[in-house]
């Protein structure tokens, strides 16, 4: 396992490849995904001194879930499985209060976009105390909304539950790290068996 301490500058290192949201947040995204790919990668397969043959997945929290999901998306001949802990699904082209609606979000958006399957397999958790915000009014905070529309997306693309997709809602998780620690064993335990 290779962990990855965020930098001074994750609001712009994280997020989505080229598709920075309504504030620019994310406009190096495609740098951080070159040093995950062209140096990190290479540098641990030297490093290692066993063979690397088996699963390999890329997870995060936070806006790091949603960069290993953009990551994993795009790069599926390096991961086999993505898994994200309360991910930033909310990210998004428009500002709440400048006529923003679901279509832009930019994840669903890329989903949409993407003309082939990627060869991948996805753990996807939210806590029920993610946050209070509920966008839509319906009762249901948007990160728990976010992410089953990011479920839905991906059901509409071919991808089935439970073979390709597992959605956890951990009742009472909060977006802090004990929560997604608690989680953490059921994701590796999903990801690369007992």
């Amino acid at each position: 396992m290779v962990g990855i301490k965020a930098s001074t500058d994750r609001l712009l290192e994280y997020g989505i490849a080229h598709r920075p949201d309504f504030k620019k947040r994310g406009s190096k995204a495609n740098l951080y995904t070159d040093f995950i790919i062209k140096e990190l990668i290479p540098y641990v397969q030297r490093e290692v001194d066993l063979t690397i043959n088996g699963k390999r997945a890329f997870a995060g929290f936070s806006l790091g879930g949603l960069t290993a999901f953009d990551i994993a998306w795009n790069n599926d001949n390096y991961f086999d499985a993505v898994g994200v802990f309360s991910g930033s699904f909310w990210w998004r082209k428009k500002d709440l209060s400048a006529g923003y609606t679901d279509d832009d979000r930019i994840l669903h958006e890329m989903i949409r976009e993407t003309k082939t399957n990627p060869a991948l397999k996805f753990w996807l958790m939210t806590g029920t105390e993610d946050e209070a915000a509920d966008r839509n009014h319906n009762f249901i905070i948007d990160s728990i909304d976010d992410t089953i529309d990011v479920v839905k997306e991906l059901m509409k693309k071919g991808y089935q539950r439970p073979h390709d997709i597992f959605y956890f809602e951990m009742v009472g998780g909060k977006h802090e790290v004990p929560t997604w620690a608690k989680a953490m064993p059921a994701f590796l335990t999903w990801a690369f068996g007992k």
